[in-house]
């Protein structure tokens, strides 16, 4: 009996002292979370005190911490990209307007010759075509990157939406003195994709290829086991391993004074529309030559 009274009382302070010091244990990871809610730090939480149960809260506490710290980040970077963003259109759509502002000032002078007049028509209407391909394509990324922009994948003959599209781009292959070199497979490439997101992808490539090309340009259609892919491959001395890691991001137009007054905007579009496809875009620079690739797994 004596030993039974003994291992109860034995029992009871060990649960009594295990109960204070998993109460002590709460109140310090209150204390914890106090201070990281009062961003009076930034640890995550710490215990010293060993229980299975609260071990697992503890770490499911800290997966919520990475979480809250992940979408910050991702808040913050978004805001800055928004503030670029805003800055790149205010700043573009400034220089076509104040163009058109300026001349139309010119043409109320009396003092100006008919010969003049029309020469500054021609300028302002060149800036307003700038400014109407600035605002529509500003008005697609917006829409393309909407979580509900819709697509209607269906079975496509790639190797003639290419052909397609090249023979739309003739004049400006002629105005540049470029032939390209094409590289399609006779048979048909049939692949589920959206005809006219793919379309516009070509598109864009193509046109970034025509702008900025210093040379030949390629493009071609590979098909490897179950991957599909498109290239579009051009010489180019005006690129560096910068420029490349960021050619799909938002406004960036490498070396400005060269490159031509693009909106920066054409490669995120192919970029966006690919990924909603289900597929993916890259860019490498070897040797000056500058190669894109389109790639879609069956």
């Amino acid at each position: 009996m004596l030993y039974l009274l003994i291992l109860i009382t034995v029992l009871l302070i060990y649960v009594l002292i295990r109960f204070h010091l998993l109460k002590k244990e709460m109140k310090e990871t209150t204390n914890q979370l106090r201070l990281l809610n009062q961003k009076e730090s930034s640890k995550k939480v710490d215990i010293h005190f060993y229980d299975r149960d609260f071990e697992a809260l503890a770490v499911e506490i800290n997966h919520q911490i990475d979480h809250t710290k992940k979408a910050i980040a991702e808040k913050r970077a978004s805001e800055n990209e928004l503030k670029q963003a805003i800055s790149h259109i205010s700043h573009d759509i400034r220089t076509p307007m104040t163009s058109i502002m300026g001349y139309i000032q010119f043409l109320e002078s009396d003092a100006i010759s008919e010969e003049m007049k029309a020469e500054y028509i021609d300028t302002i209407k060149t800036s307003a075509v700038r400014l109407k391909e600035l605002l529509e394509d500003f008005f697609e990324l917006s829409i393309v990157e909407q979580e509900d922009y819709p697509l209607k994948p269906e079975r496509i003959k790639l190797n003639e939406t290419v052909i397609e599209v090249l023979l739309g781009f003739y004049e400006e292959f002629k105005n540049r003195n470029i032939e390209p070199v094409v590289q399609i497979p006779d048979h048909d490439v049939v692949v589920l994709l959206d005809s006219s997101a793919v379309k516009r992808v070509i598109e864009n490539l193509l046109l970034n290829a025509i702008k900025h090309s210093s040379g030949e340009v390629t493009v071609s259609i590979r098909v490897e086991e179950s991957v599909t892919q498109f290239e579009v491959t051009n010489a180019i001395h005006t690129l560096n391993g910068f420029d490349v890691d960021h050619m799909f991001d938002r406004f960036y137009k490498a070396d400005q004074t060269r490159m031509g007054t693009g909106t920066g905007l054409g490669l995120p579009i192919a970029k966006s529309l690919m990924k909603k496809m289900n597929g993916t875009i890259s860019a490498e620079l070897n040797d000056g030559v500058l190669k894109m690739v389109c790639e879609w797994k069956a």
